[in-house]
């Protein structure tokens, strides 16, 4: 996910790289038959088993709130059948819009901060002081800043891994960024062009990463407990493993690794996702900003395929934080300049950006356990790591976002099948099924059917005679995913985020999040996965494109997360209840409009109900972003549906899929954040009683003229007053003690 509307000097979003330039061409390139709606919808999904476990982008117990299904048994007679269960219900009024400067949710909750930036997690560690002038070497025992994806993992007394406890765990979340503006007494110190106050970088580095707390239940309260020895913070100075593909090979040899085994730290870390033996993976998302790369300096310096991969990748520039620029050369700041400067690759960090973009496993059981990046699971811009249905006996999936505009959908399919026995074995069960696999990327096609297209070398056109890109060997492919994918004809999506299992079906759900590069025809061209173009005016400025975002599920076929092949089907499209039928597809009303759907997750302790999170700049004329529950059906729950496309001149017809229109029954907003946010990072107790959630970067668009005058900060949230704002999460609880939501 990304900041709203934090820029460069160029106005590029910090955040958002930018554009898949590649020449893949959109469904309105393709021929495809038309199938009839009964023949595409009509066939029923089958499923591996007849319970899942499904863990990602937040979750229960780390995703294990669902027994492990065994192998299938000799068929039995079939039972009498029982009584139809009560089908579920949205037990809230709908929280409506708001530009408050506070948490709202419903009548009957209650909404607590839990932990705060700068919130110290180690015994003597002072509280924080919130006006940048706390000792920069303690900030490695505090809460890291924007708060982003998360996970409980509950623990039993004995301090192991206990998936459905209700009072007692470790929550673990990502620190994707930081709002400079407010870290520091008056901000970044930046001399022509050059940062010369070294502790305010060290400030920096600590506070991007990952946060390891316990936190406990005490009567209906929640706290995190400030001397606990499983906390921990895991940051741009931890130094990480290697392995899969691309371990140990030319491709990551830096002055710090000569060998190219390891590296130092994770940063823009969005959503996550988790394993079903009981780790945390962390996703770097949006790294390329943080490296310092002149292109005329270093460009005369590089080959035609290193120049291919920094132009697909977004590698340039001074470096979005100008790490690399700290006066007096320290290995922690030239690290950040991947520029060529020494005689060869382990004299300086011309592979530097070559270490990021990865899946990052964390075994947060084992403090003192060294990190893992998975290079099998590709290099792009991770959005997050969902797992698939887990079966005893069968592979285990993730699925995959590249949150940039036009980039693609994958997944990874371990070559060993699971077993239970290796439920608590950390990163060792992480190398058995992690480093070993089939990468695959996603191609949906207009009649409402999609491929997986695996990324290998000598398959797919991934090959040594690739015209834009002469790919060498397995590790080259997974390094250079973004690639690969370009040359295997994947389709461009409109920013493709988090990815979420339906537990009770298996069914996979993807947030587009919005997409101003789309045009209404041409080489990005609506097609029918990403069928809008159209404007959607803010006040008297014109947002065009798909400024407002959609999801997008699809059904591997015969329930199988292995299979090459899946059906699809568009199932919410975001919009203002005001807008035309042809922009507000769903039929939204007031109670449940939307914007820039980024953060969900399937609840754990309710199968079937369903969190949404918003991401957004585009609505926030009307509203803060939000959080909504909904009741999705299943994919052809609806039909197929031509879309007028307008652009003032020109009208386009496109034709889709779309599922059935949610109503407030299906969809229903229930929370608002305060001023400015991004509602991201979800999980629950093991008994669904509480609900975490982060508020990400209040206020952070308050220009740095203003720092001086506490009156100007656009938020003060969470502590109010004049006080700057903090990222923070948040616990939700019913008042009642009942299941969050229902």
């Amino acid at each position: 996910m990304t900041a709203n509307t934090r820029t460069d000097a160029h106005g590029v979003d910090l955040d958002d790289v930018g554009t898949n330039d590649s020449p893949n061409p959109s469904f309105t390139d393709l021929i495809a038959s038309r199938l009839s709606r009964r023949r595409l919808f009509g066939l029923g999904v089958g499923t591996a088993g007849t319970a899942l476990l499904q863990a990602c982008g937040g979750g229960g117990g780390g995703g294990a709130a669902f027994p492990i299904i065994p192998p299938a048994p000799a068929p039995a007679p079939a039972p009498a059948p029982a009584p139809a269960p009560s089908p579920m219900k949205l037990g809230f009024n709908a929280v409506a819009k708001s530009l408050d400067d506070v948490v709202t949710v419903p009548a009957g909750y209650t909404a607590s901060v839990l932990y705060r930036l700068g919130d110290p997690i180690a015994a003597g560690v002072a509280a924080y002081n919130n006006d940048g002038t706390d000792d920069p070497a303690t900030y490695d025992r505090r809460a890291g800043d924007h708060h982003d994806g998360m996970t409980f993992f509950g623990m039993n007394g004995s301090n192991k891994w206990d998936a459905a406890n209700a009072s007692r765990g470790l929550l673990v979340m990502n620190h994707e960024a930081i709002t400079p503006l407010f870290l520091h007494p008056t901000g970044q110190t930046v001399v022509s062009g050059a940062r010369t106050v070294a502790d305010e970088v060290l400030r920096e580095f600590y506070l991007h990463g990952v946060s390891v707390i316990e936190v406990n239940k005490n009567g209906n309260a929640w706290s995190y407990k400030q001397d606990s020895s499983f906390n921990r913070r895991v940051h741009t100075l931890t130094e990480m493993q290697f392995s899969g593909p691309a371990a140990k090979t030319d491709y990551l040899k830096t002055k710090y690794s000569t060998d190219g085994s390891k590296t130092r730290g994770t940063l823009n870390n969005c959503a996550n996702g988790t394993t079903p033996w009981g780790t945390y993976l962390t996703c770097e998302e949006n790294w390329a900003g943080y490296f310092r790369r002149v292109k005329a300096n270093d460009d005369t310096k590089r080959s035609a395929k290193e120049l291919a991969t920094f132009s697909r990748y977004g590698v340039s520039g001074t470096g979005r934080e100008l790490w690399a620029t700290v006066a007096g050369g320290a290995d922690i700041h030239a690290r950040w300049n991947t520029e060529v400067i020494g005689a060869t690759a382990t004299d300086d960090y011309r592979n530097g950006h070559n270490t990021y973009g990865w899946v990052v496993e964390i075994d947060p059981f084992n403090p003192t356990s060294t990190p893992k990046k998975r290079t099998a699971l590709g290099r792009f811009g991770h959005e997050g790591a969902c797992l698939g249905p887990v079966v005893v006996g069968k592979p285990l999936v993730w699925y995959m976002g590249d949150d940039s505009q036009g980039e693609y959908l994958y997944k990874f399919v371990s070559t060993k099948n699971w077993d239970a026995a290796d439920i608590g074995g950390g990163i060792a069960s992480g190398d058995k099924y992690m480093d070993d696999g089939k990468l695959y990327v996603a191609k949906f096609k207009a009649d409402g059917t999609g491929d997986w297209l695996e990324l290998k070398l000598g398959v797919n056109n991934i090959t040594a005679s690739y015209a834009p890109y002469a790919f060498a060997d397995a590790a080259d492919v997974v390094l250079n995913a973004r690639l690969a994918a370009d040359a295997a004809g994947a389709t461009k999506m409109d920013r493709p985020e988090w990815t979420a299992v339906n537990p009770k079906n298996g069914e996979v759900y993807l947030t587009l999040t919005n997409n101003a590069a789309r045009t209404i025809n041409g080489a990005n061209g609506t097609d029918a996965a990403n069928p809008r173009f159209y404007n959607d005016p803010k006040g008297t400025t014109a947002q065009r494109g798909n400024p407002n975002g959609h999801i997008v599920r699809f059904a591997d076929t015969g329930g199988d997360p292995t299979a090459v092949t899946f059906k699809w089907d568009v199932y919410l499209f975001g919009a203002r209840s005001t807008a035309s039928a042809d922009v507000n597809v769903s039929a939204l009303g007031a109670d449940n409009d939307f914007s820039s759907p980024d953060g969900m997750w399937f609840s754990h302790a309710a199968p079937g109900l369903l969190w949404l999170e918003t991401d957004d700049g585009k609505y926030t004329d009307v509203t803060n972003c939000m959080l909504l529950a909904a009741l999705p059906g299943t994919v052809g729950d609806g039909g197929a549906k031509t879309i007028t496309n307008f652009d003032g001149a020109t009208t386009v017809q496109q034709a889709t899929f779309v599922g059935k229109a949610p109503g407030t029954d299906g969809l229903r907003r229930f929370l608002v954040g305060p001023k400015d946010c991004e509602i991201t990072g979800i999980a629950e107790s093991g008994d669904g009683r509480a609900l975490f959630v982060n508020i990400q970067h209040p206020g952070e668009n308050t220009e740095k003229t203003d720092i001086g005058d506490p009156t100007k900060f656009l938020s003060h949230w969470p502590q109010g007053g004049n006080a700057r704002p903090r990222s923070a999460t948040v616990v939700i609880t019913k008042n009642d003690g009942g299941l969050i939501g229902l």
